[in-house]
């Protein structure tokens, strides 16, 4: 059993990383677990010894000396006490080897599957000590299995979990893929620490700009917000306070490198990069880029950012199942309501009442044919001049001789002197 164990101690300090301290205190609990169930006598206050070096094991028990034993697992005799220390006197406490011949035998059998579950307790602790202060961080990894839902990923020694809260719903992962992640959190839970893992995060889009970008790792630029669906599109919010400095020229780089890196490890989601504004009007008007904006209030009572576009530009405002407009409330914090312009229309429509009403009170005819003749474009005397009577029983859908009868009152209006 030495000899074994003493391979198992080299083995796993040099290829698990575990201090060889720690595994001989976890085997030391349990054999210590093993004997209390096997031992039939000298078990008060029972402690293993383990040479470190030689890989000898004895077990140790403080026992009461007495002249008679009564209880086996607390007493020992004066004679076997004086053995060990020859001034021992009855009452007192004498330490005595209580290793049994066959303790091999027991620490083999009893022993192994109570170490194996230490080890792996040692292990988890040393995932959590080794990362926990990496939450925030990008690590690299190999799809190793898949656990219902959740992506299991090999970072080397430890292993990480991607739900499926955190995974990109337009990525697909096989086995042996090597990708690159974000550290959510290192948590310590009642099943041992877990690495939990993200490529969906907000942060990981950050993260991969700070990267990315010198300007912003030293604190140039600053990246202000984001706002992100994963897979689809995501809006970067920068800011310098040197006017010197071009946030957004930085954070594209020379000809797009920069960005373009970023694009590719998100597999190639949309990235928009824009300048922070203090002012949110300026800000959602940035945010909303390339929808051509004709007018935009902020309603404080409401808390919304209210947009007026034209009809050719709301479905570009509002984006793909409302994806651009979502992103714009995410990154400026206020609601963002979009609408058509209608006034140019509204202006139009007034116009053409009021011509309706001129030539109604000008020729004698009903508001309806008055507007009829100003939707069709005869909106005026000399307009209605121009055009033949068939002309105007055509849009009136009369006979010709109302058409007639309207030209000839139109002929008599222009002759009329003006008051």
């Amino acid at each position: 059993m030495n000899s074994e164990l003493i391979a198992m101690l080299d083995y796993l300090e040099r290829e698990r990383g575990i201090r060889r301290e720690m595994l001989i205190d976890a085997i030391a609990s349990a054999l210590l677990a093993a004997s209390k169930k096997n031992f039939t006598s000298g078990t008060r206050e029972l402690r293993i010894d383990i040479d470190p070096k030689g890989g000898a094991i004895r077990a140790m028990a403080k026992l009461i000396v007495v002249d008679k034993i009564v209880n086996p697992h607390d007493e020992v005799l004066i004679s076997k006490a004086r053995a060990v220390k020859p001034d021992a006197e009855i009452g007192e406490e004498v330490e005595i080897e209580v290793t049994p011949r066959d303790f091999g035998r027991i620490a083999a059998q009893a022993a192994r599957q109570a170490i194996n579950q230490r080890i792996r307790q040692i292990e988890k602790e040393m995932i959590y000590e080794e990362f926990k202060d990496r939450a925030g961080e990008i690590v690299n990894g190999t799809v190793r299995r898949f656990e219902k839902s959740d992506v299991i990923i090999d970072l080397g020694k430890f292993e990480g979990t991607m739900s499926s809260k955190e995974r990109v719903v337009t990525e697909e992962y096989n086995v042996g893929d090597r990708l690159r992640a974000y550290v959510v959190a290192v948590e310590n839970g009642s099943r041992g620490p877990e690495i939990i893992l993200s490529r969906s995060h907000p942060n990981f889009v950050r993260r991969l700009f700070e990267i990315e970008v010198s300007e912003i790792s030293d604190h140039t630029v600053e990246l202000k917000m984001i706002a992100r669906e994963a897979g689809y599109r995501t809006k970067v919010a920068v800011h310098s306070a040197d006017p010197k400095v071009d946030p957004v020229g930085a954070c594209v780089g020379m000809r797009g490198a920069r960005v373009k890196n970023i694009v590719r490890e998100l597999n190639n989601e949309k990235v928009d990069i824009i300048r922070w504004d203090p002012d949110p009007v300026k800000f959602a008007q940035a945010a909303l880029k390339p929808a051509n904006i004709r007018s935009i209030f902020l309603d404080e009572k409401s808390h919304t950012i209210c947009v007026l576009v034209a009809k050719e530009d709301l479905s570009l405002a509002i984006g793909r199942r409302g994806q651009n407009a979502r992103l714009t409330a995410k990154l400026t914090g206020w609601e963002v309501d979009i609408r058509e312009d209608k006034t140019a229309e509204q202006v139009m429509e007034s116009q053409k009442a009021q011509a309706a009403h001129s030539l109604s009170s000008s020729l004698g005819i009903t508001d309806e044919e008055a507007q009829l003749l100003a939707a069709g474009g005869m909106n005026s005397i000399g307009a209605i001049l121009t055009a033949e009577a068939d002309d105007i029983a055509g849009l009136l859908g009369s006979d010709i001789e109302r058409g007639e009868k309207i030209l000839k009152a139109a002929r008599s209006a222009e002759e009329a002197p003006v008051s």
